[in-house]
């Protein structure tokens, strides 16, 4: 059984970013440091994080005064950003600059007059950050039906499709999202959208390689936690093409099962799984009677984002 690996795959430069400010933090200030939401989507990670003395809260009112306060690669809500400020806190933000440009989009069209749809996954924190840059005139879209059937506006449809934008969760399924645009454009002919994806480089990287990889085996592992956007639309990528997957924390999930008979295996993981979880589930498979691939350096997409001011 060959083991084939999809590049590029795992830490993309807004999750390296994230946990280097965390863990340069807790150099600097000593722990506790609190992070409002799990800095990144990775059970590993967020593990490793706490037991170096973060704590991972979702309300700042568990934030002693005079603490340091790390947001997430996700992004926070205005009203976040607010009361942190209020409240005088030591924050440094570790919000990904590309979900940080999307923001600064909403603020723009809302200034410019515009009512904006949303699309992407209703309670992940991305949205909840992006839907609250704005005190209203936003709508929520998950689906090409929600796109058929949204109405905005005060009921006209007509006269608020002429000043109507949309925006996307950096982490979508780039087919997913690109038919939910086309029902968008559709139904409003007049919508704007951003000159150029909102969807991050590496989502779009991660499911390009997977397109490329999943026609070529029997199985595609993806390494990545369940609560990880990014990762579950890797092994729905590699479903949509007919290709059986699973979507795995580390090795111990590998269901043996699922790889019985298969002639090849593919391995990727999401943009916030670790390669030290990769070449668990590699030699995982090692022992499963998988022939390891001669290349095992990780990918190098050759961005990197610049750490705050004080780290």
């Amino acid at each position: 059984m060959d083991i084939l690996l999809a590049n590029p795959r795992g830490f993309c430069a807004g999750v390296e970013r994230a946990i280097t400010i965390v863990e340069r933090a807790l150099i600097k200030f000593g722990a506790p440091i609190y992070v409002r939401h799990e800095v990144v989507h990775n059970k590993f990670v967020v593990d490793d994080l706490k037991a170096k003395g973060a704590i991972f809260i979702e309300n700042l009112s568990d934030v002693p005064d005079g603490a340091t306060l790390i947001f997430s690669a996700h992004g926070v809500p205005q009203s976040v950003r607010i009361e942190a400020a209020q409240r005088a806190l030591n924050v440094y933000d570790a919000t990904c600059p590309l979900v940080t440009k999307v923001h600064l989009e909403v603020t723009r069209l809302r200034k410019q007059g515009y009512e904006i749809v949303m699309i992407g996954h209703k309670g992940h924190p991305e949205v909840e950050g992006t839907m609250g840059q704005a005190d209203g005139g936003m709508y929520l879209v998950e689906t090409v039906e929600d796109a058929e059937y949204l109405q905005v506006g005060a009921g006209d449809t007509a006269m608020s499709a002429a000043k109507l934008a949309y925006v996307t969760q950096t982490t979508l399924s780039v087919d997913d999202a690109a038919r939910i645009v086309a029902k968008l454009k559709e139904r409003f002919p007049a919508i704007v959208g951003p000159k150029k994806d909102d969807i991050c480089y590496a989502t779009q990287n991660r499911q390009d390689a997977v397109k490329g990889l999943a026609p070529k085996v029997d199985v595609v592992i993806v390494v990545g936690s369940k609560n990880s956007s990014n990762s579950n639309r890797l092994r729905e990528v590699a479903e949509n093409l007919g290709t059986r997957a699973q979507l795995v924390d580390d090795a111990s999930n590998i269901d043996p099962a699922l790889i019985a008979g298969a002639r090849s295996v593919g391995v990727t993981a999401g943009a916030s799984a670790p390669d030290v979880l990769v070449r668990g589930v590699i030699d995982r498979l090692a022992e499963l009677g998988g022939t390891p691939p001669d290349d095992l350096s990780e990918p190098n997409e050759g961005v990197v984002f610049a750490l705050p001011k004080g780290l």
